[in-house]
């Protein structure tokens, strides 16, 4: 369970490097809140926070389950997945939005694995007792 703890905590200290970069930027780019858009730049950035908050719902209560349910060693594959593509898909998003699909597909893909994988590992054991 540590693992899956230590990776969530990394997810969350990533998005929070992603919101002081949302700060960083409307004071960069004149951006005054609660206007959340403006500067092209802006709003990519601004797109990268708010997407990597959608998919944390996800990936959150994902990491948990995987790591009760399935192992709690080998989360941290998926988890270290998910933060990479993660970094990809911010780093390709803000430079040219056209190229952020495979860094999305990383995450995303991380997300379903582990979501999948936990509900069959959880429905074996249901229909064994």
């Amino acid at each position: 369970m540590e693992i899956a703890i230590a990776i969530i905590l990394l997810a969350l200290i990533q998005y929070m490097i992603f919101s002081g970069r949302v700060g960083w930027a409307r004071a960069k780019y004149g951006v005054a809140a609660p206007k959340t858009v403006g500067h092209e730049i802006f709003e990519r950035i601004y797109r990268v926070q708010v997407n990597t908050l959608e998919q944390l719902m996800i990936f959150i209560p994902a990491t948990l389950a995987f790591s009760i349910y399935v192992h709690s060693f080998w989360v941290w594959v998926p988890g270290v997945a998910f933060l990479l593509g993660r970094i990809l898909f911010a780093r390709f998003y803000e430079r040219a939005p056209e190229k952020r699909a495979v860094g999305f597909a990383m995450g995303f893909l991380a997300n379903v694995v582990m979501v999948l994988w936990s509900l069959t590992a959880i429905s074996i054991s249901l229909l064994s007792a």
